[in-house]
């Protein structure tokens, strides 16, 4: 995929920046486990944003879901 953006020069001239983001500003390595902590203790919330619970048989039909943008998180369900 590739994606482009458009901007007005001067913005820039006149102190605007423009900045980008990886996971919301979460570095995965270090904050991972304050995140499940902060799950675990109920301080976050995560569980209501899940509208897909696919089996792993199904792996394709999520992906399909997610670049339709047909769900907004999709958890796998793998075998034991």
């Amino acid at each position: 995929m590739n994606s482009e953006i458009t901007s007005n020069y001067s913005a820039f001239l006149s102190g605007k920046t423009l900045k980008g983001s990886l996971f919301g500003g979460w570095k995965p390595k270090s904050d991972l486990l304050s995140l499940v902590n902060k799950y675990m203790n109920r301080e976050i919330q995560v569980d209501e944003f899940i509208t897909h619970n696919p089996p792993f048989e199904d792996i394709n039909k999520a992906f399909t879901l997610m670049r339709e943008g047909k769900c907004l998180q999709c958890v796998i369900h793998m075998p034991n």
